[in-house]
């Protein structure tokens, strides 16, 4: 089977480079490789995917926690929450079929698009310091959000970047720092799941990581130099390609 490069190579680039400010990376990786590898089992692909992202993930969590301070106080029971929470949510998998998240998930993604647009200054800087019951609601909110990620998944970064916006009152480049630590335990956790239940591309996964990491060492410079408002264009634009692909997929 002759690997086109040409598709695989710009794809964990550029996923790599939007991953880093907003999430959604897997929205260009996951197509390209089922374009590349149409007779592979899913959950090779999957794991391929994850094994790639984590490399920039990583990169970007790196550079990210040398340049923002990140609240780990709240940031690290969320993580282990939601580890648990992405494990009960690839359980419930087997009773629950996955379309049935996907009205849901549009109308959660509208709202989520609509009162990011409305607020203006929705990120723009912090609007409050770490309060009394962060810590519990943080938990809960990683429970929440990670379930969703083993149960469905799509937006997850989008989600948890919203979340601690809105919720924790950090500004665009604290909140995707801080999605950064979540994303990286969940795709750790993850790659030992999908290589456990397949085989995983280990030369193709390693060779787009090395251009997913480029990628999000570019993104998270523009993160940085640019600021919340970038961020937040970023992120508004990520959301709409979301809803989009979904709408789609359920006509």
């Amino acid at each position: 089977m002759t690997i086109d490069w040409l598709i695989l190579a710009p794809a964990a680039f550029f996923a790599g480079m939007v991953d880093a400010a907003v999430g959604g990376g897997g929205l260009i990786q996951i197509p390209a490789l089922l374009s590349t590898f149409p007779q592979t089992a899913i959950p090779t692909l999957f794991g391929t995917n994850k094994l790639s992202s984590i490399a920039g993930t990583g990169a970007s969590l790196w550079r990210y926690a040398r340049a923002v301070r990140i609240p780990w106080r709240l940031v690290l029971p969320a993580t282990a929450a939601a580890l648990v929470g992405a494990w009960l949510g690839a359980a419930v998998v087997a009773w629950i079929p996955r379309e049935a998240m996907r009205p849901l998930v549009v109308v959660m993604m509208l709202a989520v698009a609509i009162y990011t647009f409305l607020r203006k200054n929705l990120g723009q800087e912090e609007t409050h310091e770490p309060r009394p019951g962060d810590l519990w609601r943080g938990a809960l909110f990683g429970l929440v959000i990670g379930f969703y990620d083993g149960f469905f998944g799509p937006g997850t970064g989008s989600f948890l970047i919203f979340g601690f916006v809105r919720v924790f009152g950090m500004d665009f480049v604290r909140a995707s720092a801080s999605a950064k630590v979540i994303n990286f335990a969940t795709n750790l956790s993850a790659i030992a799941f999908f290589a456990s239940h397949g085989p995983i591309l280990w030369a193709i996964g390693l060779t787009m990581a090395a251009c997913n990491l480029a990628g999000a060492y570019l993104g998270t410079h523009l993160a940085l130099k640019h600021g919340a408002g970038f961020i937040r264009q970023a992120f508004l634009g990520v959301v709409t390609i979301l809803i989009v692909k979904q709408l789609v997929e359920i006509l």
